[in-house]
């Protein structure tokens, strides 16, 4: 048999793969963890501290770790996200582990939890109307940078102003087959905020889960402040309208959103 599994002392099951020329390699279903592998004169290739451990909610220092949803902590969750630190299982519904002269293979599944739903909501609402243009970063002190997708996305924190912005700015909802189009005069600026779920948890007066229910999107005069003298007036305006999903045709997932702040 080209695989199997067994229990060591850690508790955790692993998944052993062999060669008939001699090559393995080994596979922890805690975090769906490489943590070995070697070639046929049985040289180990991968590192593996001496000081690793293995237990429920910590990963594994060494091997070949699965960094998902997020690297690092570049988003919201822990370190690196969930994946590496949670038990995973061999996958009934595909293909039945096989072996060649080439290969070994066997196939393991991460399946979701309705807390993964709750900690990692997916990102399912877009902003058109800001692609290409310079924004300031309030989460990196203000610095300046140049959006450089079609749609702004969410899957973490956002607090930016976008500047020099179109008169019509769109935000589209899927689930409800609308479209939130916001139109303004005098505003040359915007801002986009939403602050997901570890800064809504430290605002006093915001719900944990409300982020999954808002989108601010602001009219704003930012980067030139408006300077009157002595008689002189200054008018600006915004307008919120909601037409229906055939107004863009981008391809969206189902999320609910509302336009507040």
């Amino acid at each position: 048999m080209p695989w199997s599994v067994v229990n060591d002392g850690s508790g955790f099951p692993r998944i052993i793969l062999t060669e008939p020329t001699g090559s393995s390699a080994e596979v922890y279903l805690h975090g769906g963890q490489v943590v070995s592998w070697k070639n046929q004169r049985r040289q180990e290739l991968l590192f593996m501290s001496s000081k690793a451990v293995v237990k429920p909610t910590k990963s594994i220092r060494g091997g070949i770790p699965i960094c998902f949803p997020q690297f690092g902590n570049m988003g919201s969750l822990e370190q690196h996200g969930f994946a590496r630190n949670r038990l995973w299982e061999l996958d009934s519904s595909s293909s039945p582990p096989t072996t060649s002269k080439s290969q070994s293979s066997v196939d393991i599944i991460l399946k979701s939890t309705d807390d993964d739903l709750k900690t990692w909501p997916r990102s399912e609402v877009r902003v058109e109307g800001l692609e290409t243009l310079d924004y300031l970063d309030n989460l990196e002190g203000k610095e300046r940078f140049t959006e450089q997708t079609d749609a702004v996305t969410f899957d973490g924190e956002v607090d930016r102003v976008y500047l020099s912005t179109p008169s019509k700015i769109a935000v589209i909802d899927h689930e409800r087959k609308r479209t939130l189009e916001l139109r303004k005069q005098g505003f040359p600026d915007a801002g986009v905020w939403n602050p997901w779920e570890k800064k809504a948890k430290s605002l006093a007066d915001f719900g944990d889960e409300d982020y999954m229910s808002m989108l601010c999107v602001d009219s704003a005069v930012v980067e030139t402040p408006i300077v009157l003298k002595p008689d002189e007036e200054w008018t600006a305006s915004q307008e919120l309208s909601i037409v229906g999903s055939s107004y863009f045709s981008g391809q969206l997932d189902p999320r609910r959103v509302l336009l507040g702040q």
